[in-house]
């Protein structure tokens, strides 16, 4: 298969190793810090801050994926994968941890996020990574 029909599915990019990469790196760091206990986190600057911070990890990572996926089928079915893992680590926190519990408003926070970011894909934002792509191309 050639290099370019296996990656139809992402948008063109010079590194698209790099950008895939950063990601699931992405999406590693918000998954060990949901799991991490509870003291190992920062105090909340004021009372429901973290359904600031689980709606605007889930934009991110939305976001980025808007970005890098070419396609509304594959965009899509990444959020759905969000929605889902961030459903998942709200169980998790609920069954696995002894000092965090899993909440529904913050899986809806997830949500919620994760779709926004499905809509900025539709907006000039999602050609971001193309043209940070292209200006690094041109350093070399």
């Amino acid at each position: 298969m050639s290099g370019a029909s296996s990656r139809a599915w992402l948008r063109e990019f010079d590194r698209p190793l790099l950008w895939c990469a950063l990601w699931l790196a992405m999406i590693a760091a918000v998954v060990a810090t949901c799991l991490l206990p509870a003291r190992d986190l920062p105090p909340p600057p004021f009372s429901h801050f973290d359904k600031i911070e689980h709606f605007a990890a889930y934009l991110a990572l939305s976001s980025y994926a808007g970005m890098l996926l070419a396609r509304l089928r594959p965009q899509a079915i990444a959020v759905a994968g969000l929605i889902a893992m961030g459903v998942g680590l709200e169980y998790a926190q609920a069954t696995l941890t002894d000092s965090r519990s899993g909440d529904a408003v913050d899986a809806l926070a997830n949500s919620l996020g994760a779709l926004s970011g499905l809509f900025l894909a539709r907006t000039p934002v999602a050609l971001w990574l193309q043209r940070v792509d292209r200006r690094l191309s041109r350093k070399r």
